[in-house]
């Protein structure tokens, strides 16, 4: 809901294209590349996690989360004002000490004030991040990029640094991970959640329908997971939503 709204923001305006993926999207491998090239971040960022909380490094953890996490929020902030405020020039000024000022927050939020105040940030950024990831991906790199990471997804958990981290606590990584009860889900899940109703939504208007099956789907393979989690200690959140949410939007969109 929180990167609808979001998104909500973004659809009327036009913005000069910000460089997410390295390769162009009209190449005949550049989907591909910019796929691999996410695939690969992903790995080294778990895999450098994994080695520095195996050396029980919490403090160089701690600072590549912060410095990690208040980049994403002020860079979001500066984008989603900047939106906002584009309908009343007069107060286009506020854009950067109102970024400022919301980043300070959540900060405060994911490092200061407990656990309820950090899920919420943590939603809100992984909202805010996956719609902009949707805005500013083209859309088949972006199609590419959460395929090649739901099946990532799999490997990792199961053979790779995701699933030795989720075991040894996913709580030791704040800002990272969303906590409810016994079920924790990783920042990357909501990010990419949000990735692909944003896609959806942005590639077919005025058409509404692929976005909002695609919802569906999303929430749907999100029940699958948590009713196997319930056997299972551990599984990964991207596959079921995301291959759900694709099919779902795709075949919405031919209607």
């Amino acid at each position: 809901m929180f990167g609808l709204a979001c998104a909500s923001a973004l659809l009327p305006q036009s913005f000069a294209p910000i460089p997410v993926t390295p390769f162009p999207e009209n190449s005949p491998s550049g989907p591909f590349g910019n796929a691999i090239y996410f695939v690969v971040l992903v790995a080294i960022s778990a895999t450098v996690f994994y080695i520095l909380l195996k050396r029980k490094s919490q403090k160089i953890i701690n600072v590549l989360i912060g410095l990690a996490l208040t980049t994403a929020a002020l860079l979001l902030s500066l984008i989603y004002l900047s939106a906002v405020l584009a309908y009343f020039p007069s107060l286009e000024f506020l854009v950067t000490p109102l970024s400022i000022i919301l980043t300070i927050l959540f900060d405060l939020a994911v490092f200061r004030w407990g656990s309820r105040a950090r899920n919420t940030a943590v939603v809100c950024l992984g909202g805010a991040l996956g719609v902009f990831f949707g805005f500013f991906i083209p859309f088949w790199s972006a199609l590419l990029i959460l395929v090649f990471l739901a099946v990532y997804d799999v490997v990792a958990v199961y053979y790779g640094p995701v699933g030795k981290i989720a075991q040894s606590g996913l709580d030791q990584l704040k800002g990272l991970s969303y906590s409810f009860k016994d079920i924790q889900m990783g920042l990357g899940d909501l990010v990419f959640y949000s990735m692909l109703s944003g896609i959806m939504l942005f590639n077919f208007q005025p058409n509404f329908l692929p976005c909002f099956v695609s919802i569906i789907g999303i929430l749907a393979g999100s029940f699958l997971t948590l009713l196997i989690l319930e056997r299972k200690n551990i599984f990964p959140g991207l596959p079921l939503p995301v291959f759900l949410g694709l099919a779902g939007g795709l075949l919405a969109s031919l209607i």
